[in-house]
This record gives C-alpha cells, structure tokens and sequence, in this order.
C-alpha cells in the first residue's frame, strides 16, 4: 500500500554556544595571572531527519510503509528492537497486536531490526504520573542489550508515547525512537514533536527531554477502534493550529466538524494530516526546535489546559482541557477588543460543531486556575509570553494579563 503522506525532514538544530569564561582567546600560548581569562566559543550545529509517514493497515504485511521506517539504515537487520504497547490498544486489538507485530517483522525480516521484548504499559495520563514506565524503558534497554542505535518503539496514545521517550531519550543518553501513535491527538499533534516527558509535582511535562524520533508512523486504521470522545477530543489540536496559521484550514474543519464529531474516519484523515503537518513545519522551520526561546506558539490554548487537568486530577483528558483553553483565550481575546465578535462566534460554533466540551466548572476557581500563567512562565523561563488572537489565522503575543477580564472570560465558561 503506497503512503498516503511522507514527509522526511532533515533540519539544523539552532546553535548551542560553549563558553568559558568571557574574553578573547590571546593568539600565541603564554603565561598568564590568575586575573586573566580564556574564551573558547563555538556554535554546534546538529542535523536530525525527522521522518513522518502516514499510511494505512501498517501491519499488513504487503504494506511497506513500516519496512521503509529502517531504510536509512543499511544494517537494520542486525539491530534489536523492543516494542511498548499502550494496554489500552492491545485490549482494544483483542491480543491481536502482537501477533501482527511479530509476523510483519518476520516477514520483512531482512530489512528490519529483531523483535526481542514486547511489553505493554498502562495508558492515558497514568503513564506520566510517575517514573514507573520510563524506568521500565531504561530497564529493557539494558536487560536487551539494546544500544544506541538499535530502537524503541512506542505504540500508543500522546502519553504513552511521551513517558516512553523519555526513557528512550535518557537510556545510553538516547536510543533510536520509533513512535506508532495511535490516538487522533497524538497522530495530529503529540508524535510530530521533539519532546518527551513526565509529570511532576503535580505539573505536566516538569520532567523530560528534548530528542527527535527517529520516525513517526500514523496508521489511521488504528484510529477506528477509538471511544468517540477520545477521537473527537485530539481535534482541539487541528482547531489551535488553523486558528495560529491557516484560515482555509479552519473553513475546511467547520465544514467537516459534524462528521468528524460522527467519527467519519475519511472526513477526518485530511484534518489530521494536514494539522500534522502544520505542526512539523512549526516544529522544523520555526527556527526553535528545542524551545529555547521564551515564546512557544503552539501552545496556544495550554497555559489554561495545563491547568485544568491538573486541577481536576487528570480527569479532563489533555484534548477537552485544550479545548477549554482556547475557548478562554479567544474570548479573553474578544474582550481586549483584538478579536472580533464574528470570529469569536466561528470558532464557539466550531468547537461545538466537533462536540468538544464548551463549559466547566472548574473554571469557577479562578484564582487557582491563575497560577497556571506563573507556571506556564516559569516552564519556559524569562517574560511570560502567551499567544492571543487578533483573527483566524492571525495569533500574537503578549508579555501581560488583564486578570480581571480573563476573570470574567473564566467566569462565563464555568
């Protein structure tokens, strides 16, 4: 079976700048006093190929789509594997997956990296709770003998494929990393990234890593045994990502929300393709692949997400909570006079239209939902830098708040 979308990116990672002490190095060696100093500056480029690929019936063996994840790699059939399968998508596969797993592999044995552990992990946010699934990586890639460049490979929703890169990302300081997303929020958003992570201190993603994968595979047959509040629930992504880039984008979900919200696998696969794609790009030509700077558009919507889902202990899935956020933001928006009613109205119908949630009471605890700005601050470093709208397809950012008119905008949604 053909790809439906390949994309392999090879990008140069910013520059890091190694620096001792703060004065020109002297030309020739001499002696020198202890008040002198030396300065050795240089910038380090790294290269990563971020492979994307999205097909459909992955394990079917006469689709290569797979077999082709290890091309680049001319000694694959040497390397080791382990597999991590999120428990919730092998019960929903009835204990077929394994089984598929094992006979793809076997049969494109000559090309592809030996099977030698498959295990399953539990899913949703319970794998970031704690270090127990990371740990469990590291273990596996010592037990297996699995080195740098032999693979982990992670098959499961956003969180899963998180809490296992995490541990791939620290294991040797990083084993190859081949991510099977399998929820529509983790094939559309979550598994285009450079970040892994686990929750801490009661905040999400305290703990992680930057790391490229070394490919993404998006099976959208995987998506048709999700619960229709799980796969409704990963377009709040596409909404965010339309509302920060591509107006056309945005008329293309409105048009589509009711059958997406129906589970319309053929109305959403465009919608989840191209929100993944707007991600990538983000993600490779934004010039900030590891965040180092103090903006972080992509997170539009999430300083408030975050929050809620911390707040309501993880009972609002990451998907409805940034749904909610971006419903306060773009009204917090309106109410600063930057967006305009009619948008506002658009996006409210949209969000609707796709039946992601609309209210909350938690919203109601403003001054705990607040702290999430200091938070969202403190995870970046420096200013606090959020981003707003000033129309569809027009997002910008800000360095202040109007806590009494974010106040108000929480208050209406509770």
């Amino acid at each position: 079976m053909p790809f439906v979308l390949c994309t392999q990116t090879r990008f140069a990672h910013y520059a890091f700048r190694l620096a001792i002490n703060a004065t020109a190095m002297p030309s020739t060696p001499r002696h020198s006093s202890t008040s002198e100093s030396t300065a050795l500056d240089s910038d380090v480029r790294l290269a990563f190929a971020h492979r994307v690929r999205f097909t459909r019936g992955a394990l079917d063996a006469a689709n290569p789509a797979l077999r082709e994840v290890f091309r680049d790699d001319p000694a694959a059939a040497s390397r080791r594997a382990v597999i991590v399968i999120d428990d919730g998508v092998a019960r929903a596969h009835g204990g077929k997956l394994e089984t598929a797993l094992r006979a793809y592999f076997a049969a494109h044995a000559a090309a592809m990296p030996a099977i030698v552990d498959i295990v399953t992990v539990p899913g949703g946010e319970p794998a970031k709770h704690d270090p127990r699934v990371a740990d469990l990586v590291i273990d596996l890639v010592e037990r297996h003998k699995i080195d740098r460049k032999s693979f982990v490979i992670a098959i499961g929703g956003g969180a899963v494929l998180d809490a296992v890169g995490f541990g791939a990302a620290t294991a040797h300081r990083g084993v190859r990393l081949v991510r099977l997303p399998t929820t529509t929020l983790a094939q559309d958003d979550a598994a285009m990234g450079v970040k892994n992570g686990i929750n801490r201190f009661g905040k999400k993603n305290f703990v992680g890593a930057f790391a490229v994968p070394y490919a993404v595979l998006c099976d959208e047959a995987l998506l048709t045994t999700l619960e229709p509040a799980v796969f409704r629930a990963g377009f709040s992504e596409a909404v965010k990502i339309a509302l920060l880039k591509d107006p056309a984008f945005f008329a293309e979900i409105e048009r589509s929300a009711a059958a997406i919200a129906a589970c319309d696998l053929d109305a959403a696969s465009p919608v989840v393709r191209r929100s993944a794609e707007l991600h990538l790009r983000h993600i490779v030509d934004g010039g900030d692949p590891f965040e180092a700077n103090e903006a972080r558009p992509l997170d539009f919507g999430h300083w408030a997400a975050h929050r809620l889902e911390a707040m309501s202990a993880h009972a609002i899935s990451h998907g409805d909570a940034v749904a909610l956020g971006l419903l306060l933001d773009c009204r917090y928006s309106q109410l600063m006079g930057w967006l305009s009613d009619a948008d506002h109205a658009r996006i409210r119908a949209c969000i609707a239209a796709l039946g992601l949630p609309m209210r909350h009471p938690l919203f109601a605890e403003a001054d705990t939902l607040l702290r999430g700005l200091e938070e969202f601050r403190e995870h970046l470093g420096g200013t606090l830098t959020i981003t707003m709208l000033r129309g569809i397809g027009r997002g910008f950012e800000i360095h202040e708040v109007d806590f009494a008119r974010m106040r108000a905008a929480a208050a209406e949604l509770a």
